[in-house]
């Protein structure tokens, strides 16, 4: 069967998330390296899409290939365990901890950064011809995306906090949705068709993902964008990264977990009168 009913789906997401928290450190840091620069080329390319092209929704509908690479890989983003790995812990699985889910979520947190971080370097020489030249059209709005998103946020004081917050518990709500996607299907175009859809409509939506904004922030600053390390640490990457948390983790994990891991008997039929 191609298809994952909603019960099996709880329990291959509770596995999967007890896989994540007792995999070897070496293969942890792999795997978020790799997934955090597969995702971060995919933003480079949509970016370049949508300023190539004038048309957002064109980059929004081709930046998924870049998620759906990493997941098929079998890489992993903080985002996905975000998701996964409590609910191993909620289910008491072996081995599965406080510790060792704070230890898991570190892991691919430091991955994740290296590695889009390592496509932030490279594309800022690309766009620069290794920093001879001005950036072109796609590295100034890089550096402008930046901007917008920590100091834009910062002139709106709490409101602007708020504002990043929820954008950040939407995305990962749609990006969680895309990683239990996945695990709905045992075909390889179920499993693609499950992960683009999400995917396509955080993006596009302009949504806060930590690890894309781990790729864009950094970039910006190499390109010259108008903010300081300090205003993407507070103004963007630390409020993103707690709201992925409660996105992925409130709307998705343990939405799945309640009502399919740990179903409630059926109600009981009371007895018809006439």
């Amino acid at each position: 069967m191609s298809y994952v009913t909603p019960k099996e789906l709880a329990t291959r997401i509770i596995d999967a998330g007890q896989a994540k928290v007792l995999m070897s450190t070496r293969d942890t840091l792999i795997r978020a390296y790799m997934a955090g620069a597969i995702l971060a080329l995919a933003a480079a390319f949509a970016v370049s899409i949508s300023v190539n092209t004038g048309q957002p929704l064109l980059g929004a509908v081709l930046f998924p290939v870049g998620f759906c690479i990493l997941h098929l890989l079998g890489f992993d983003l903080l985002t996905a365990v975000f998701t996964l790995v409590p609910l191993a812990w909620l289910d008491k699985r072996p081995g599965v901890t406080i510790a060792a889910l704070l230890r898991n979520w570190g892991l691919v947190f430091l991955g994740n950064f290296a590695g889009a971080f390592t496509v932030a370097v490279l594309m800022a020489i690309y766009f620069t011809y290794g920093f001879s030249v001005t950036p072109d059209a796609v590295g100034q709005a890089i550096g402008e995306i930046g901007h917008g998103r920590t100091v834009g946020y910062a002139e709106h004081g709490a409101a602007g906090m708020l504002t990043l917050f929820v954008r950040a518990v939407l995305c990962n709500w749609m990006v969680s949705t895309g990683v239990v996607g996945a695990m709905m299907s045992d075909s390889l175009p179920g499993k693609v068709i499950a992960m683009w859809m999400p995917i396509m409509v955080f993006f596009y939506l302009g949504f806060e993902h930590s690890i894309v904004n781990m790729f864009l922030f950094p970039s910006g600053l190499l390109l010259g964008g108008d903010f300081t390390v300090a205003d993407y640490l507070v103004w963007n990457e630390i409020p993103t990264v707690l709201g992925n948390l409660v996105g992925g983790l409130a709307f998705v994990g343990l939405v799945i977990y309640a009502t399919h891991a740990k179903t409630r008997p059926p109600r009981k039929v009371g007895t018809l009168t006439a």
